[in-house]
Formats: C-alpha cells, sequence, structure tokens
C-alpha cells in the first residue's frame, strides 16, 4: 500500500504514533508469551487498509491474495459493487465442496462490507448449508446469530444478496417456499407492523412475490412469531435464519 502524502510535519507525527503502536505490540506480545490468559498472542493484527483487514479476518478460510484483488478492483467500484465483485471470484476459486465455497465468499462480501472492523463476518454469520426442496434441487441456507446486528441493515440484506448471487455462479437453486409458508408471511408482516415500527411495509402483491421467489425460513427455536424477522433486517436479537 502507498504511502499518503503529506507534511513532514504530519509524516513525523504518523510514523511516531506507528513507532508507539509497534512498541505496545512488542510489550503485549512480551506479557501474553507468560501463559496468564488463555490466547498466547494478541489477536488483533496490525493492518494497513480495509483490504489487508478482510484477509486478516479471514484467515482461516483459505483467502490468500485477496487483499491484493481487493485493491484492484476498490480502483474502480464502490464498496457495495466490490463486496459483490470479489464475492464472485471467491466462489470460483478452489474449494472442498460448493458449500465451503459459498459461505467462504459470502464471509468475504461481508467482511469488505463491514470494512473488516467487525465481528459479524465471523459471528453473525452462523453457517452456510447448501439444502434441498421437496423436489431435490438444493439450495444456500444462510443462518445468521446476534453479531449480524452490528452489521447494520444494509450489510445484512447485502450478504442475502451476495449469497444469491454467488448461487447463481455455482449452479445452484433456490429456495422453494411451499404455499403456506408463502401465506404466512404475508399474513405476519402487518401483524409485526402492529407491534414495530417498519420503514418500508411491503403490500400484499410485494409481499408475496417476494417470499414466492426467495422464500424465508423459521428461527432456530420455534414460535408463533417465526417469521416475525422476514419484516425487517432490524428488530429481532435471535438468530435468524434466511433462504
Amino acid at each position: 500500500m502507498g504511502s499518503p502524502v503529506v507534511s513532514e510535519e504530519i509524516r513525523s507525527y504518523l510514523d511516531s504514533l506507528t513507532a508507539q503502536v509497534t512498541a505496545s505490540y512488542s510489550l503485549a506480545r512480551a506479557a501474553r508469551a507468560r501463559g496468564f490468559d488463555p490466547e498466547l498472542d494478541v489477536e488483533i493484527p496490525l493492518t494497513d487498509d480495509l483490504a489487508s483487514r478482510v484477509e486478516k479476518l479471514l484467515e482461516g478460510y483459505e483467502v490468500e491474495g485477496v487483499a491484493r484483488r481487493i485493491r484492484e478492483l476498490a480502483k474502480q467500484y464502490d464498496r457495495e459493487e466490490l463486496a459483490i465483485l470479489v464475492a464472485k471470484e471467491m466462489a470460483g476459486r478452489p474449494a472442498a465442496s460448493k458449500e465451503k465455497a459459498v459461505d467462504r465468499a459470502v464471509r468475504v462480501g461481508l467482511a469488505i462490507l463491514t470494512e473488516g472492523i467487525l465481528v459479524a463476518p465471523l459471528e453473525g454469520l452462523a453457517t452456510v448449508k447448501i439444502k434441498r426442496n421437496r423436489d431435490g434441487s438444493s439450495y444456500v441456507d444462510l443462518s445468521y446469530a446476534g453479531p449480524i446486528r452490528s452489521a447494520g441493515g444494509t450489510g445484512q440484506a447485502l450478504s442475502v444478496l451476495i449469497a444469491d448471487v454467488v448461487r447463481r455462479e455455482l449452479d445452484i437453486g433456490r429456495y422453494q417456499p411451499t404455499r403456506e409458508e408463502v401465506e404466512r408471511f404475508k399474513e405476519e408482516i402487518p401483524l409485526y407492523k402492529q407491534v414495530q415500527h417498519l420503514q418500508y411495509t411491503p403490500s400484499e402483491e410485494e409481499a408475496r412475490a417476494s417470499s414466492s421467489r426467495t422464500g424465508c425460513a423459521s428461527k432456530h427455536r420455534k414460535s408463533r412469531n417465526t417469521f416475525e424477522s422476514c419484516g425487517s433486517t432490524a428488530g429481532s436479537s435471535s438468530m435468524r435464519t434466511w433462504r
């Protein structure tokens, strides 16, 4: 990564900050090495920019080299487009299975959207599975946990969009909801609005069209409010599953 063009005074100030941070990390690593903490090293890595943060954050998902590609594409595209494009490229990388490929791609896209500074790509996206519809066709199932809320409504919604783009790249089908699921979706959105403000309330026809195309799955804990999160990406802190 290139250095910013600044005055000598500012350059000296930035260098002093870097030196102090390096010294602090050295002290922290020495302390951790004594074995009094659960981890023997400092968990938060030093990075220079969004690209390196994303690669470091997801280093356990075989994303080596993604930082370089992010920097290249970032010169031409905004963050949302960048997230989708990089996720598509990640989907094409060799993986142990299609499921692993989708998992990695969606997490990379979400990490770009959240600028590599939130835990959402690691713990907010609980699981990514490929499951089967009643007719035997495949679909992608995303399970979200509480930390996904830190990503905000845009990040949450776009992670679903990224999964849809990726599954098309990998020739995976879409979820096919039953008639009962569609009808319940249409009924519960107005009911949810009675107790929770929605920025936008879809009409019955919009609810039918959206649920018929993408479907919406249940929470891990069954209840009468199973579909409440379908009306809004915010508003419920318990685990949610979208398909």
